[in-house]
């Protein structure tokens, strides 16, 4: 398998990633591990999830893929095989929503329980929140950089503009 540097990270992933929004609701744990197992196996190391996957599902309350991903690791081990993506920011519940550090630090905990690993390789902003400035939601990045819990940060469902804001902070705030 030839693996391709993600943008300007430290991330090398396959050219293929596993979207694991279906864990959980359409696709049950027993055929999700098999699913996973068959991605790995064939040579690809680049799982996505959210938080969120798939709390519009009947009966459940988001985290659920995560949750999946979290049991399989712990069953077949190799965190070291898989760069690991998951994203935050949408409605997860009352108070449980947007993109400022206080509730990255939540997200991010709830988020790591759930996947049974202390790190995510790529975190996400799942959707802008124009109520939180940019720069707060970067420091709050930073910081779960700066503690391991994630390595590389990225942005989802963002305007153009909105993300040459992120990249000016980023540049003239370090």
């Amino acid at each position: 398998m030839e693996y391709r540097k993600l943008g300007s990270s430290a991330l090398n992933i396959s050219p293929i990633c596993f979207g694991g929004n279906v864990f959980g609701w359409t696709t049950d744990e027993k055929e999700s591990f098999r699913l996973l197992d068959a991605f790995i196996d064939a040579g690809f190391n680049f799982v996505d999830t959210a938080d969120v996957y798939s709390r519009w599902a009947d009966g459940n309350k988001g985290g659920e893929s995560e949750t999946i991903i979290g049991r399989w690791l712990k069953e077949r081990g190799g965190r070291d095989r898989i760069v690991l993506a998951s994203k935050f920011g949408m409605e997860m519940g009352t108070d449980k929503v947007g993109l400022s550090p206080k509730y990255m630090s939540q997200a991010i905990e709830a988020s790591l329980r759930r996947l049974q690993t202390d790190y995510i390789d790529l975190y996400q902003s799942h959707k802008d929140d124009e109520e939180t400035p940019v720069g707060a939601t970067l420091e709050g990045y930073a910081k779960l950089i700066e503690q391991g819990k994630v390595r590389e940060i990225g942005a989802s469902n963002f305007s153009a503009a909105r993300l040459r804001e992120a990249l000016n902070v980023s540049s003239n705030d370090g």
